[in-house]
Parts: structure tokens; sequence; C-alpha cells
């Protein structure tokens, strides 16, 4: 199934928005729990060191700081962010966004989680699902919850984009 260019702009635009909402929901945690939450620098490094074919860090604190690992690790996040949205509208077809509900794109959001917890955690060095982290149920848990809320920005956003449609500023 292919997508058009109209379909593709919506979703860059429902990705940017539930990254956003990643974003508001990780400084809520700060603010009210002085929960934090991943050091986008840090995934700016990560990704940095990856032009040098390094991929894997014991620890990515301990890894030498690179050029514009700030900038790379906050492109990076809403570029994620909007590769797992182009993927979601692709899977669930345009009749979704025409008719966005809550459960696919909440079960989608929560999916999602596997990246972080089976490819960046370990490859930074936290290990698998953060096991190697002081409290790796919290985590898990916090991971699970900002995919969770993902999902539900990306439900929040496409309903928002039908709503600015409806209109007529398509």
């Amino acid at each position: 199934m292919s997508i058009g260019a109209h379909t593709i702009i919506i979703a860059v635009v429902i990705g940017i928005g539930a990254t956003l909402a990643i974003d508001l929901w990780s400084l809520f945690l700060k603010r009210a729990f002085n929960i934090s939450s991943l050091n986008y620098c840090l995934l700016g490094r990560w990704i940095r060191h990856m032009q040098g074919g390094v991929f894997r860090h014991k620890s990515i604190t301990a890894a030498p700081p690179r050029p514009f690992e700030c900038a790379a690790g906050w492109i990076a996040h809403y570029m994620i962010g909007v590769v797992f949205a182009i993927v979601f509208v692709f899977l669930v077809s345009g009749d979704w966004l025409a008719q966005p509900t809550l459960l696919p794109a909440l079960l989608y959001g929560i999916c999602t989680v596997v990246f972080p917890m089976f490819i960046m955690q370990p490859s930074i060095g936290l290990g698998i699902a953060a096991s190697k982290t002081q409290n790796p149920l919290q985590a898990r848990l916090k991971s699970l919850g900002t995919h969770a809320v993902f999902g539900l920005g990306m439900y929040a956003c496409a309903l928002a984009v039908r709503f600015v449609m409806q209109l007529g500023f398509s």
C-alpha cells in the first residue's frame, strides 16, 4: 500500500505533535515529581559516535562528547517521532485519519517502547530494558508511560488535524 504526499504531511504533523506531547509530559514529570527524562544530548552523543563506527557503549555518559550532540539528539528525537507516525499511518491507512480512534494509536505508541528497551538502552550501556539502571522497574514504567503518551499525542493531533481540515484549512 502506498500513501500520498498529503497523507505523509499529515503524518509528519501528527508525529511532531505527538513528540511534543512527550516533551510536555517529561516537563510535567520533572516539575511535579522531579523525575528526569532522557537527556537528548546523550541520544545525540550515541548517534554522533555512530559516524565513527561505534554503535554500543559501556556507558554513553563516559563516551567522549561530540560536536553538536545536543542538536543531533533533539533532531533525532523529533525525526523518530515523525517516522513512527508515518509508519503508523501507513499501517492503519488513511481511514484512521478520517476517523481517528484512540485504541490503535495508544497500542501502537505502547508497542514502540520496544525500540528504546531493546535497541537504544542496551546500546548506551543501560542494559536490555534498563536492566543496569539503579531502578529498572521505574525506568521501564517511565518508558512505557512515555510511549503511551506518544500514542495519546498521535490521537489528539489526528483529531486536531481533522478539525482544522473540516474548517476548510486543508
